[in-house]
């Protein structure tokens, strides 16, 4: 009982938000003080993900087609954000590890320079051509008239999404995971009440449709970022942007984007396999690429927590580092990937008993119930594998080895996934169950490969 009492109470300080030094503190502790604000913080990401998908699904299969399609080029953007959020946690955690808060300050200016030019760089370019991506994305003429608008809308407000990836990392590295939650909890409820009302109207006024939903995304994460802003210069906090870190540092940024590199790499790898799989999908009409979105936005849900849970690895591998302590940050790395396990577990055995029931949720055409039903049981059969695989690569990313991360997913999601999808879809004719089965045993072999590697133990030597 007292156990249980001490547990709810370190979930309230967490939720509270006390800034304590990670490098002293008990493991389970600081596991549980890190990762609880990390997981409602995905938890929010993926309700807003679940809300929005619902509400779109309201507007019919080639809006649900058009989201899918724009969320699958997001990726890229997400990429980027990304990859700056790891550099953003590894090299902050690294200062804080060593107490050298004044030179934390310095770096998270560099970081808002870096993620702000290069999000102005592909927002640009990105909108400009947002018909020409959708027609490429093998979008129909249909997809391409009803979702050139929202397209451009969400991709010219790429700032706010990476802006808000960096900044959340530099909380995250600065063991401040409460204000990184109130972000996107802010962010995200933004979007939740403008879904309905951008999308429908209200009274009179017929709403913007799908353009709603995309103005009601820029807008919930533009507040999310004015108040991660406020909370980095009011000078309150640990990690504070004050006047005297407004130099820019090339040499600093030059560190940032080499750091930041091997992060991008991994996603925009990711990415990219992504996008062949949807490509790929979209092969087998729009009511195939509907479940298929549907079925995406439900893992998504249910793996964003267990990535909330995974950063609490992050940050405690890189503030370890600092601190001197790379045994202290290997034990907490194993005591986070068996939570994480035991969670996907859990969510596994949900997926197989009512995958039909939770498709249904979003849609009524029987055959994208099916679809989508489909992709979530067999997909989720690598669940556990998952768990496992995103402890080892956040580890790698809080110890700033980026690298061994990209070049995993370069080997396993480029050379295995994709030749065995086609093979599966369409040399063999599975059409779409062959490219859920190829997600399922490619992304466990990838936890495996990083379970492997970790072993080793070379990211202890990384410095950043």
């Amino acid at each position: 009982m007292r156990s249980m009492h001490n547990f709810f109470k370190l979930v309230w300080l967490s939720i509270k938000g006390v800034e304590q030094d990670y490098t002293t503190l008990g493991i389970r502790q600081a596991i549980v003080l890190l990762a609880i604000p990390m997981i409602l913080e995905m938890l929010m990401e993926s309700l807003f993900a679940i809300v929005d998908i619902f509400f779109v699904g309201r507007l019919g299969p080639v809006a649900l087609a058009t989201v899918g399609l724009t969320e699958s080029v997001l990726m890229i953007i997400y990429s980027v954000g990304m990859g700056v959020s790891m550099a953003a946690t590894a090299m902050i955690s690294r200062r804080f590890g060593e107490k050298n808060f004044r030179e934390a300050g310095s770096l998270t200016f560099q970081l808002l320079l870096t993620g702000g030019v290069l999000s102005l760089l592909i927002g640009v370019v990105a909108a400009v051509y947002a018909p020409q991506i959708l027609s490429f994305m093998g979008a129909d003429a249909a997809v391409v008239a009803a979702g050139t608008a929202y397209a451009r809308i969400i991709f010219a407000g790429n700032l706010a999404i990476i802006l808000l990836f960096l900044i959340n990392g530099a909380f995250r590295g600065a063991g401040q995971p409460h204000l990184a939650m109130r972000a996107l909890w802010i962010a995200n409820g933004a979007n939740i009440l403008l879904d309905p009302l951008l999308i429908f109207g209200l009274g009179s006024w017929e709403g913007l449709g799908l353009e709603g939903a995309a103005w009601a995304t820029t807008t919930g994460r533009s507040i999310g970022v004015v108040y991660q802003l406020y909370h980095l210069f009011n000078g309150k906090h640990q990690l504070r942007v004050l006047r005297h870190n407004l130099v820019v540092s090339y040499r600093v940024i030059l560190r940032i984007l080499r750091v930041s590199a091997g992060g991008m790499g991994q996603f925009l790898i990711d990415s990219a396999s992504w996008i062949f799989l949807t490509r790929l999908i979209a092969e087998f009409g729009s009511n195939a690429l509907a479940g298929y979105t549907i079925a995406f936005r439900v893992i998504v849900f249910a793996l964003l927590p267990a990535w909330g849970l995974s950063g609490a690895a992050a940050t405690l591998v890189g503030q370890n580092l600092g601190a001197g302590k790379a045994r202290r940050a290997e034990l907490s790395v194993w005591l986070t990937a068996r939570y994480n396990v035991v969670f996907l577990g859990g969510v596994t055995v949900l997926f197989l008993l009512f995958g039909e029931y939770l498709a249904a949720l979003f849609i009524s055409e029987p055959e994208v119930i099916a679809i989508a039903s489909k992709a979530l049981r067999i997909i989720t059969l690598g669940y556990v594998f998952f768990g496992l695989g995103m402890v080892m690569v956040q580890a790698f990313n809080g110890a700033g080895d980026t690298r061994t991360p990209a070049y995993i997913n370069i080997v396993v999601l480029w050379l295995i996934e994709i030749p065995l999808a086609y093979l599966l879809a369409i040399t063999l004719d599975f059409a779409a169950t062959g490219i859920f089965i190829a997600i399922a045993i490619c992304h466990s072999l990838h936890a495996i490969v990083s379970w492997w590697l970790f072993r080793r133990g070379s990211w202890k030597s990384i410095r950043v």
